[in-house]
């Protein structure tokens, strides 16, 4: 297959100068990501504009270092035509370290783990057309258009499709942590609040719908479920409930919370980043740190799972007497313990799915939830905060007039999803 110089000029703006894998210190979501990712929306239109890139034949699954045929010059093809191979590695057909380099950058960015070989999920992006690259370029665009959030000095971000967690400190990002996010059935949600707390042996009270979906079909099948998993029924008052009183093989509609006690086992883990919102949300640790190796993390029921939060918490109780070391040792009591920020860190959760980064990588996630459609867009973009309403005064009744008031109750909270 031949390329015409054009397609390889366009490939060469793509490709960086250094072909090392290095993440840029700024954050994905920040000031200048609309900026860069228009950028990337440009070169790929370019592409598109050409033909796009050719399909690879599943067959290159196979292959190995060192290996040499035409499913090798298939995949170098491809590669180049994304900017990830150098025009002048492309002749010959042999997998050298080159292809193994610019497979590795591949999967970089693409959230796959480096392994420099091409396996099911690797296949699948390259086989992705450039045309479902445009329109994630372009969803992202029209959400920072329409972005409400403010870049404050100190922020966190969660990129949902990225199943990642950004710390970031005057543009620069402090920390980046693996995440597990909502699953499509249970999806996390797009939003901004603060985190003003970080909980260490935190309760987990499990919301209604998890005690229906999942803690009742269990304990129907083990009926020590329950006691297994150090959790507790509670009744009016938090008094105590026998699980051995209640009929699970007709119960519907559960009439006591259940309450899971604190410990290395609870389903919260041994930390709780608190931040308050209407969509009962929060970050936290986890027992099944195993998951955090998947390179495909949608597993919760709405919150994120954060692989080494309590790097996270101890960052964000800088300029405090936490520091990490006291945080384990705080933990190591086993005892529940809440700590106050002393000024709250803005969080947004997002929801991007292609983005440039400060380092000339174009980035790109699977669209687990379907949104980027207009509609979809719309949803997962976050919103300005409506400003809060000014008190007023308190009019004086006429002795004459009685005032009338609506009855009525504020809409009641989201129990938390968690896990």
């Amino acid at each position: 297959m031949s390329v015409r110089p054009s397609i390889l000029a366009a490939a060469a703006a793509l490709l960086l100068a250094s072909t090392a894998i290095v993440r840029a210190n700024e954050p994905s979501y920040g000031p200048n990501t609309y900026d860069r990712t228009l950028e990337a929306l440009i070169a790929h239109e370019d592409i598109a504009g050409r033909g796009g890139w050719p399909k690879v034949p599943s067959t290159v699954t196979a292959l190995k270092p060192d290996a040499q045929g035409p499913d090798v010059a298939a995949l170098k093809q491809r590669l180049l035509l994304s900017g990830d191979l150098a025009p002048e590695a492309v002749a010959g057909d042999v997998y050298d370290v080159a292809v193994v380099e610019a497979v590795k950058r591949f999967q970089v960015r693409h959230g796959l783990s480096d392994l420099g070989t091409v396996g099911r999920l690797t296949l699948r992006a390259l086989n992705t057309p450039v045309e479902v690259r445009l329109n994630q370029l372009t969803a992202t665009l029209e959400r920072l258009k329409g972005n409400g959030f403010s870049f404050a000095e100190r922020y966190v971000v969660v990129n949902i499709p990225g199943a990642s967690v950004e710390a970031v400190e005057n543009g620069q990002v402090q920390r980046r942590h693996l995440a597990i996010v909502g699953r499509a059935d249970r999806p996390s949600p797009v939003l901004q609040a603060n985190i003003t707390s970080v909980n260490l042996n935190p309760y987990w009270t499990a919301p209604t719908s998890i005690v229906k979906a999942d803690i009742i079909p269990k304990m129907r099948k083990e009926p020590d479920f329950l006691a297994k998993s150090h959790m507790r029924l509670l009744g009016a008052e938090n008094k105590e409930i026998d699980p051995a009183t209640v009929n699970w093989a007709t119960l519907n509609s559960p009439y006591f919370t259940v309450r899971q006690d604190p410990g290395p086992d609870n389903s919260l883990g041994q930390m709780k980043i608190d931040m308050p919102n209407t969509e009962a949300v929060y970050l936290h640790d986890t027992p099944k740190k195993s998951l955090f190796r998947n390179d495909v993390r949608f597993n919760s029921s709405g919150c994120a799972r954060v692989e080494g939060v309590r790097d996270l918490g101890a960052w964000l109780l800088e300029g405090t007497e936490w520091t990490l070391p006291t945080i384990e040792a705080e933990i190591a009591k086993g005892e529940r313990k809440n700590i106050a920020l002393k000024k709250p860190v803005p969080v947004a959760w997002v929801y991007l799915t292609g983005w440039q980064g400060a380092d000339g990588l174009v980035h790109f996630r699977e669209d687990i939830y379907s949104l980027d459609t207009p509609q979809g867009i719309v949803t997962s973009t976050i919103q300005p905060r409506k400003p809060k309403p000014k008190a007023m005064a308190v009019p004086v009744p006429r002795p004459t007039v009685i005032p009338v008031t609506a009855a009525g109750n504020p809409p009641a909270a989201r129990v938390s999803a968690s896990n």
